[in-house]
């Protein structure tokens, strides 16, 4: 699957290395995205994410891992890139 078509807003994800160690290892479900950013909500908390330097498996057909530099787009200029 091609994460780049999909959206994020709503999937499960975990950081699994981010380049600020407190990131690493957090789970929780993507409530927005900006260009530079996943916003996840974790336990009622929201935590913003930086997609550069960070790599994620979001739980989609059984756990698809992605580094943040190939969703590294504006959402909406991320799935014009993919056709």
């Amino acid at each position: 699957m091609n994460l780049r078509k999909h959206e994020l807003i709503g999937l499960e994800v975990e950081v699994l290395h981010a380049t600020d160690p407190t990131q690493a290892h957090v789970r929780g479900r993507v409530v927005d995205e900006t260009r530079n950013t996943l916003v996840l909500e974790i336990q009622g908390d929201e935590k913003r994410i930086p997609k550069h330097g960070s790599r994620f498996r979001f739980e989609i057909q059984g756990g698809l891992e992605v580094d943040g530099e190939e969703i590294r787009f504006r959402p909406e200029d991320r799935v014009k890139k993919a056709r």
